[in-house]
């Protein structure tokens, strides 16, 4: 094994010689983790050794030393890029060096050997500040230590047992032998396999760390593939899919293993994964595109699961340019699994298991076979919608506003249709109000049953409630036109309403919805 100094690190970073490889995660440690390794340096105690991968071939893509724009590599020099060691070369720069900028916006705080600190073995001596917390006599500055003009100026004015502590200090600085392992192959596939068993060891990288390092090419970087995806769905309301990077893992996996586990793509070769990679963002856009089509959902937090897309892009999954036509039967067995896992919160327990199941009826599906898809029971009782509270983030309100969104409901004012693209993506419950108003159910008595149950709520912008007032139903029954019966058809809701019985209308407009969501469900 071979060993590198501090100097030795600071000068080939400065000639781009060392470089970070663009399927290394970034810089992701705290200014006080810096400090705490430089006390392990200085203290000399054990904090690991690198590893580097020595080739003569620069590749196309890298990554930033943390904050530090890395310099092209000079001529007649083999780069080594960092497979392990990477936060703490990292900080070993940054500590030290004194010569690039920095160009990232990183939080950065300088280090300081704190010599007012406690002298023990378990103490820290090492501190990160920032300029304006430095006290000059106490915080001697590492930057310095490797800088000549600046140590003999940091160190001027030192009594002199100070000042030999400082030297004593610097001096082990300059000393330190840090181990390397190097690894010389011009094999990318080798390089991304080492990477990734080094890693899982430790596991301190997250699955799509590993299966970035997996599937690396210089021509495929998934973080890149994840991130062109999340830019071609943000226009229609789903950029958030592509920056949800564990519900992508198992629309992956799903496509490719028939396993929503992210895991399982580990059991996968990089090429394979490449290969097939246009497969599976044609999965993830067509069950984009059927949600919205299908079921009005115009953003991921619409989606009552947003795993949902997971077995959904199963059937949309195919190579090329192809898209996937469906036949009016296979249409009806998509929609009945889609509401009967939303109104039974399917995917709530078990995900996985369920999740994997539904992958292996999805595509039978689409291939024609006999399945069992959405084949499971539901029960949907007037009770469901009288027991549960409205509240944008729970999934029976989600399912709640889908059904009511089916429906095609209007503009209680107007008549007009809801322009429901705009309404459901922006996901605001200034878009719903009570169809009893709270204020009237209050100075009537009629509280024994919550205000805020879902039966009491409809499509209702806080303009047209604004219009009808807070008054009984059966005064503002005359701001809604002609058409008021219509309109209330389109609400699901029934004209008992008017009647100013909040009793009477819970009971029949719960059972209107459970007859809607019934139908929904096959």
């Amino acid at each position: 094994m071979e060993t590198i100094t501090i100097r030795e690190i600071l000068d080939q970073v400065q000639r781009g010689q060392i470089r970070v490889p663009a399927f290394q995660r970034g810089f992701v440690w705290e200014p006080d983790r810096v400090a705490y390794l430089m006390d392990s340096i200085y203290k000399r105690y054990p904090f690991g050794s690198l590893l580097f991968w020595r080739t003569k071939e620069k590749l196309k893509v890298e990554r930033d030393l943390g904050p530090f724009r890395l310099p092209e590599p000079r001529v007649d020099y083999p780069i080594d890029y960092v497979l392990d060691g990477q936060q703490r070369v990292t900080a070993i720069f940054g500590v030290f060096q004194t010569e690039l900028p920095m160009g990232n916006p990183v939080p950065w705080d300088d280090i300081y050997f704190d010599l007012g600190a406690d002298v023990n073995a378990q103490d820290p001596q090492f501190v990160a500040k920032s300029a304006a917390e430095v006290v000059p006599k106490r915080h001697f500055p590492l930057k310095a230590i490797f800088d000549t003009a600046a140590y003999r100026k940091a160190t001027k004015d030192l009594d002199d047992e100070t000042a030999k502590r400082v030297d004593d200090m610097q001096a082990v600085f300059k000393e330190t032998q840090i181990p390397v392992q190097l690894s010389n192959t011009e094999d990318k596939a080798t390089v991304a396999i080492i990477f990734e068993r080094v890693n899982r060891q430790g596991v301190p990288l997250d699955t799509l760390q590993l299966l970035s390092a997996w599937t690396w090419s210089e021509d495929f970087q998934l973080h890149e593939q994840f991130a062109d995806l999340s830019e071609q769905l943000g226009p229609f309301g789903f950029a958030e899919v592509g920056e949800d990077t564990n519900l992508l893992l198992r629309c992956c996996a799903a496509v490719l293993v028939k396993d929503a586990a992210p895991e399982a793509l580990m059991s996968l070769n990089g090429q394979t994964v490449r290969e097939n990679f246009t497969r599976i963002l044609n999965g993830v856009r067509g069950a984009v595109d059927y949600v919205r089509a299908h079921f009005n959902v115009f953003s991921l937090a619409n989606l009552p699961f947003p795993t949902m897309l997971v077995p959904l892009s199963v059937f949309f999954a195919v190579d090329g340019d192809a898209e996937v036509k469906y036949s009016d039967q296979q249409r009806q067995a998509i929609d009945r699994w889609f509401w009967r896992s939303s109104f039974s919160k399917r995917y709530s327990a078990g995900t996985l298991r369920t999740l994997k199941a539904d992958i292996a009826e999805m595509e039978k599906l689409r291939e024609g076979q006999s399945t069992e898809l959405g084949k499971f029971d539901v029960v949907i009782s007037p009770s469901f919608f009288t027991d549960n509270v409205f509240g944008m983030g729970n999934v029976n309100t989600k399912s709640f506003i889908l059904m009511l969104a089916n429906a095609r409901p209007r503009s209680f004012v107007s008549g007009t249709p809801l322009d429901l693209a705009t309404k459901l993506r922006a996901s605001n419950k200034t878009e719903f109000h009570h169809l009893m108003p709270r204020a009237f159910l209050k100075a009537t008595g009629q509280t024994k049953v919550s205000e805020s149950v879902l039966a009491n709520f409809a499509f209702l912008s806080r303009t047209d409630n604004r219009q009808l007032g807070g008054v009984a139903p059966s005064r503002y029954r005359a701001k809604l036109g002609t058409d008021w019966e219509s309109i209330l058809r389109d609400a699901l809701c029934p004209t008992s309403v008017f009647d100013d019985d909040y009793e009477v209308f819970l009971r029949e407009r719960s059972e209107m919805l459970a007859e809607r969501a019934r139908t929904l469900c096959g």
